[in-house]
């Protein structure tokens, strides 16, 4: 993940203020992801946050830059950069998150680990489009994440925990045969 020496917005100033109100509520994860979204989706900001530098890459790949880390290491944002073809491994991860699309689309395609944890089962997907929110807290959060499109999606994500001190929100993957 890269670090963003980023101009400050309103937009993400605003944005900052309700989530961190929405993390002091100390709900549980899945309330928080909630409320969290609720919050992005009244202050969802637009890809102008990045420059034209941070919105280049390879086809296949995909970037993130830390936009906000909260003091106390409650939550964290990142821009992420998804170039056509770019595809995640198979994940589930740490914390709650939430994401908003910026521009483009995002797929999310969902699994379910069987109970003897040797297989996964394709459990359904979502094609996130510009302005779409969504939030998700474990267990249960098994995905990847592709641009399957062919311009560049951008989306901010908003994990529940210190990505500059853990350095990713990955808790673990998956290569395990998929049904």
């Amino acid at each position: 993940m890269h670090t963003l020496a980023m101009r400050p917005t309103a937009q993400l100033d605003e944005l900052v203020t309700t989530v961190r109100a929405a993390v002091a509520r100390g709900a549980d994860w899945r309330a928080t992801a909630t409320d969290v979204a609720g919050a992005l989706r009244a202050h969802l900001p637009s890809p102008d946050l990045l420059s034209a530098d941070q919105l280049a890459g390879e086809r296949g790949t995909s970037a993130g830059h830390l936009l906000h880390v909260e003091p106390d290491g409650a939550f964290s944002m990142v821009a992420i950069v998804w170039q056509p073809g770019a595809v995640t491994r198979i994940h589930d991860h740490v914390t709650w998150c939430v994401f908003g699309v910026l521009t483009g689309v995002e797929h999310e395609d969902l699994y379910a680990l069987s109970e003897d944890g040797t297989t996964l089962t394709e459990a359904g997907g979502n094609p996130n489009r510009t302005g779409d929110v969504s939030g998700f807290a474990p267990p249960g959060d098994i995905h990847r994440v592709r641009n399957p499109g062919d311009s560049t999606a951008v989306s901010l994500h908003i994990y529940g925990t210190d990505l500059s001190r853990i350095g990713s929100s990955v808790r673990r993957y998956y290569d395990l045969p998929v049904r």
